[in-house]
């Protein structure tokens, strides 16, 4: 069967991973003599890992999540969150700024619905990342 058969089989099946890996693992093996099941195994975790990269942005254009804002730029007026505790979590921690902003532009996304309860999630989150943060 002729590269080209296979590239096109691979796409009907949807095995995009496979696909793209096809070459350079091919070569590879061919350079280095791997055996068949050591190729069919790269051609496989080539497709897993694209899979789960797809399903990584996936979730993450579902989410919504604000790119590249900083704590600086949130709006607090006009909120019911408390500024000083938001500032105080995140400090001058650049990862975890950029966390509490997409947790809090997020909460404001559903602000107009209703506010998540003391003992909800979000103040589990809260917690979880002041107890994180080293001191």
């Amino acid at each position: 069967m002729e590269r080209s058969e296979i590239l096109a089989l691979m796409g009907e099946l949807r095995l995009f991973g496979m696909r793209a890996a096809f070459d350079e693992i091919i070569t590879t093996a061919v350079k280095r003599q791997h055996e068949p099941q050591r190729i069919v195994a790269g051609l496989l975790q080539a497709e897993i890992n694209e899979k789960h990269a797809r399903s990584i942005r996936y979730r993450l254009g579902i989410a919504k999540l604000p790119l590249a804002k900083d704590i600086e730029e949130f709006q607090f007026t006009a909120t019911p969150i408390n500024e000083t505790l938001i500032r105080d979590l995140t400090g001058r921690d650049a990862p975890l700024n950029n966390c509490v902003v997409s947790i809090l532009s997020s909460l404001m996304n559903s602000a107009t619905r209703r506010l998540p309860s003391p003992g909800g999630s979000c103040c589990s989150t809260w917690s979880a990342v002041s107890m994180s943060r080293p001191r």
